[in-house]
């Protein structure tokens, strides 16, 4: 099956100045996938060229095996921006109606309220509305068309913790039917929790690709947590081969290596009294870091 998405050789300047830098990549149809990047790091550039929103300077883009200018592409996409523009004068559900009109096979209006969150709002001015209901909106604006590809540009901010629980739910449950699914955003631990494939994009370049657990492996190492027996110090585990580090929360030691499975046999080798093993990775906030500061 073709790619959803496929960017080959993409380059985007302004002014003599690449935001999107020589990059390739392909989102296979269903995947959820994370687009992370510091500010300015060509996220927003690269999403506009997959939407046909800007045109590339050099390289191809395609989507849903066609070009993103193409009527029947975009009626079958969906994108939820980060500025939400309200029309007058218009209710809620008028509004929706109204977006729900241009496509072919739109959702049911009384199913795009309930994924947004907005039937007690339906009968209220769409203008009246917060920050975090006009960003509710927008998620509605964006399935009208019963989208196969959608697109999240920072979509909970504004939003409080329950609309967010709400929103993410509804995502899962979308990615779960076979819709594909772009996002980017700042909360870490929301791409780790929804996305089962991070690209992390830095000064227009593609720096990193692969699932969160890889990504998070791969720059921060894994740490192998466990309450050491009487006599073991910090300096006891320090002084063991590929132990790269040692912090305590409590009587539990949380030991950083690059290979813990070497480590783990090392310990084991060294019969280090040790109770209430853990193996986890660092967090994506930590890798995200790691990653931005290595690509400078």
């Amino acid at each position: 099956m073709a790619a959803a998405i496929e960017l080959k050789q993409v380059s985007k300047a302004f002014k003599g100045k690449r935001a999107v830098d020589n990059l390739s990549l392909a989102i296979e149809r269903g995947s959820v996938v994370a687009l992370l990047g510091p500010n300015g790091a060509g996220k927003t550039t690269t999403v506009s060229m997959i939407l046909g929103l800007q045109q590339p300077t050099s390289g191809q883009v395609k989507l849903l095996g066609g070009s993103p200018n193409e009527r029947g592409v975009r009626a079958r996409i969906g994108a939820m921006l980060q500025e939400v523009s309200v029309v007058d004068g218009l209710k809620v559900a008028e509004t929706i109606n109204l977006f729900r009109s241009y496509y072919p096979n739109p959702l049911p209006l009384e199913k795009l309220l309930r994924f947004a969150n907005l039937e007690e709002e339906r009968d209220k001015m769409a203008a009246s509305l917060s920050g975090g209901q006009q960003r509710r909106l927008g998620f509605a604006l964006a399935l009208a068309g019963d989208p196969e590809v959608l697109f999240l540009d920072e979509p909970t901010v504004g939003m409080d913790v329950t609309s967010r629980k709400v929103f993410w739910d509804t995502v899962r449950a979308m990615a779960g039917s076979g819709r594909t699914i772009v996002l980017t955003t700042h909360y870490l631990e929301e791409a780790d929790s929804i996305a089962d494939r991070i690209v992390v994009i830095n000064n227009g370049r593609l720096v990193a690709d692969g699932t969160p657990s890889e990504i998070k492996a791969e720059t921060t190492g894994r740490i192998i947590s466990f309450v050491p027996g009487a006599g073991v110090t910090n300096e006891t585990l320090l002084a063991i081969p590929g132990v790269s580090g040692v912090e305590w929360n409590g009587p539990r030691a949380h030991v950083s290596s690059g290979n813990t499975d070497a480590l783990i046999a090392e310990l084991i080798g060294r019969q280090v009294p040790m109770k209430d093993i853990e193996i986890q990775s660092g967090g994506l906030e930590a890798a995200f870091q790691s990653l931005v500061q290595s690509a400078k």
